[in-house]
């Protein structure tokens, strides 16, 4: 279960949680907004979406992530931002909720998106003051290479404690658009 709110609904404003649960057409190139969900996302700006805590949770952010970027315009973002958010939410999920998320009350994990010229930075919080740790993984190890993924992918991240608890941890990504764009036509700059 998860709940959404933008800069266009007012404080405290949730989106519906069967309707962010749906899951969008796969018919054309691009996912189609669910029903209402234009109503939370202003062009450009802040989206957020409450997270229940639990490990599929991913697969909603991933979910939020892509009708987000798409009503953004910035669908070139959406695989590589799936992929950074999922990391992020599955480590909070493991890591900073640990048997908490056995039992999930509200919304301890907050997945935020925030557009600036040229980039789109991810933002999950979580309750635990406990810092983001890379691991040294062996080749043949399944998992604890999500940090190294989200190393690779983006332009910067980081993290930073979020009193009265809690932390924020954060990936910044390059809009593709932004920087292949060659010169003006216009002006030939």
């Amino acid at each position: 279960m998860s709940t959404s709110a933008s800069t266009t609904s007012e404080p405290g404003d949730r989106l519906p949680p069967a309707e962010f649960d749906q899951k969008p057409s796969l018919g054309g190139s691009r996912a189609q907004p669910l029903p209402g969900l234009e109503d939370y996302l202003r062009p450009g700006g802040f989206a957020a979406c409450g997270l229940d805590g639990r490990l599929q949770n991913a697969c909603q952010a991933r979910r939020f992530v892509s009708i987000t970027l798409n009503g953004w315009a910035l669908e070139a973002l959406v695989p590589d931002m799936e992929l950074v958010v999922s990391e992020l939410v599955t480590n909070a999920v493991q890591h900073a909720l640990g048997e908490a998320a056995a039992e999930p009350t509200g919304y301890p994990l907050w997945l935020g998106l925030c557009r600036r010229p040229g980039q789109v930075v991810c933002t999950v919080t979580d309750p635990s003051p406990e810092p983001p740790r890379p691991r040294a993984t062996e080749s043949s190890a399944l998992g604890g290479r999500g940090l190294a993924l989200v190393g690779a992918l983006s332009e910067s991240w980081s993290w930073s404690l979020t009193p009265p608890r809690g932390k924020a941890v954060w990936a910044t990504l390059a809009d593709p658009a932004a920087t292949v764009r060659g010169p003006s036509p216009l002006t030939g700059r």
